[in-house]
């Protein structure tokens, strides 16, 4: 479910290479090893529930600061953008100029970004503040499990670590959801940006218990960087722009073509360039291309599931943010037992023979969110449908990670891995603006400015006005579940005759890579 707990790790690189804290060389003693351990868990666990701390906190932002529709789903989408599109280009960074320094350059980037976000005084700001998150996330999150081979000495030291970090991809998202909702609830929805500051503050501070790799030779792939995270940004304004203009209007069409010409510009440089961001062999093949495609499906959908069942349960149902959180913990303990029943099976079935089933699974979970109405229960409706949705898309994460790496050269371990994770963020953006637009269009057509109209109805007590637009928000809501439904009967396709990789006998690097 976390979508950040990235692995780019060089099998080639010297165990302990680099500066003990102390600066005499060689690891840390075992008395900083358990600081160290904190201080890599504590700045992943504050990536990852940043993707969902602030879904919780969206209904309250839009009212304080007049959030449009679109802007809404850029508040999220900017965040997953910057993170996607600059994550190959923050592991790179981190081999070449160090690892523990990119790390704690991308903490303090993430840091003042929370403060920034936190202060926000409207909208504009607010968005660049969460790009801004993004920059530091993609910095910070490669270097962070880099670190974790330099630090700990090989056996069970760096198990245990390796352990704990992939676990804090699985509880990050858990805890965003509950904070966020606490946060908002107790305090005010600024405080789930504040919130990282303190933490940032200690993590860099604690950054001196971590052993510096080996750097390498090479040179850093800017111009692939800009080219492609901006014709993804480019995109996504098209989309979200075509949905509330119209798709023939000026800023559409040159949205587009904007992103259409950077787009190639990015892959024609992928292509020849001698550092490449994204190498291109790395698609040559089918098993491993199929697996990044079926991600960029799943990635569209999940984002999706949070998103507008955040906005359902508080505008809909009328939960609070606190209420909201605790609501979600289903999906989280469906997630971590279809993961954990997953890992096994890979080691006995082919890895589209469980991610085929559980994308199945997963659709019919959404297809099942498609038939919400204003009035539907929680526990026998939005409850059993958020379960089976989690089931089968746990079912389908270690697969699909297998699948990426699997044959894959034992240089390119750590980008094959790495460009999972992306594939994830970036479908999750795309999809979200898609489907987004596509949940507005839908409500307005049953009632103009849908979600304007709620809020008005409740400023002014029209009871009459809240049901007309509380129908009119679900019917956007429940087309964009359907919608997602197909999404991931799209990744089934795509797995079913792309992913072809046989049973997985050793999958030790599955739990570093693998989204919990």
């Amino acid at each position: 479910m976390s979508a950040d707990s990235t692995a780019v790790i060089d099998p080639a690189r010297p165990n302990g290479a680099g500066t003990a804290a102390d600066g005499t060389g060689g690891p840390p003693g075992g008395r900083y090893l358990g600081l160290a351990l904190v201080v890599i868990a504590a700045a992943q666990l504050m990536v990852v529930l940043d993707a969902t701390i602030t879904n919780i906190a969206l209904p309250a932002i839009q009212t304080s600061l007049g959030v449009t529709d679109s802007g809404l789903a850029w508040i999220v989408n900017s965040y997953a953008l910057a993170f996607g599109g600059l994550l190959l280009l923050g592991g790179k960074a981190g081999d070449l100029f160090g690892r523990r320094l990119l790390f704690q350059v991308g903490i303090g980037v993430f840091t003042l970004a929370s403060l920034l976000g936190g202060l926000a005084p409207n909208e504009g700001l607010l968005i660049g503040a969460r790009v801004l998150q993004g920059v530091g996330a993609a910095l910070a999150a490669p270097n962070a499990l880099a670190l974790i081979t330099t630090t700990f000495p090989a056996g069970r030291s760096r198990n245990t670590a390796m352990g704990v970090y992939a676990a804090m991809g699985g509880v990050g998202a858990t805890v965003g959801l509950l904070l966020g909702g606490t946060l908002t609830d107790l305090l005010d929805w600024r405080w789930v940006f504040f919130v990282n500051i303190p933490i940032g503050l200690a993590v860099l501070a604690g950054t001196r218990t971590l052993v510096e790799g080996e750097r390498h030779q090479g040179r850093l792939d800017v111009p692939g960087a800009v080219t492609g995270t901006g014709g993804l940004m480019a995109l996504v304004y098209g989309i979200t722009r075509g949905g509330e203009h119209g798709w023939t209007g000026g800023w559409t069409l040159g949205s587009f073509a904007a992103a259409l010409v950077l787009l190639t510009v990015f892959l024609v440089l992928q292509a020849r360039t001698a550092h490449p961001m994204m190498p291109l062999r790395l698609f040559r093949d089918r098993n491993r291309t199929g697996s990044y495609a079926t991600m960029l499906f799943i990635g569209a959908g999940m984002f999706a599931t949070f998103y507008f069942l955040t906005l359902y349960m508080q505008l809909i149902q009328g939960f609070s943010p606190v209420k909201t959180g605790f609501a979600f913990l289903p999906f989280s303990f469906g997630m971590a037992a279809a993961a954990g029943i997953s890992s096994k099976l890979v080691a006995r079935c082919a890895p589209r023979l469980i991610a085929g089933p559980g994308l199945l699974v997963a659709a019919a979970g959404m297809f099942w969110f498609a038939t919400l109405e204003p009035g539907s229960s929680y526990a026998a409706h939005v409850l059993p449908a958020m379960f089976v949705t989690a089931l089968g898309l746990g079912m389908s994460f270690v697969p699909m990670t297998l699948g990426a790496v699997s044959g894959v050269d034992h240089l390119d371990t750590g980008i094959a891995s790495a460009l999972l994770n992306t594939a994830q963020q970036i479908g999750g953006a795309l999809g979200l603006a898609f489907l987004s637009t596509l949940s507005t269009t839908a409500a307005d057509d049953t009632l103009p400015d849908a979600a304007s109209s709620l809020y008005r109805g409740l400023a002014t007590q029209d009871p009459g006005l809240v049901s007309k637009a509380g129908e009119a928000l679900t019917d956007g809501y429940t087309t964009a579940f359907a919608a997602a439904a197909v999404m991931f009967l799209a990744g089934l396709v795509v797995t079913a005759f792309a992913v072809d990789a046989g049973r997985q006998e050793h999958t030790e690097g599955a739990a570093a890579a693998h989204m919990g």
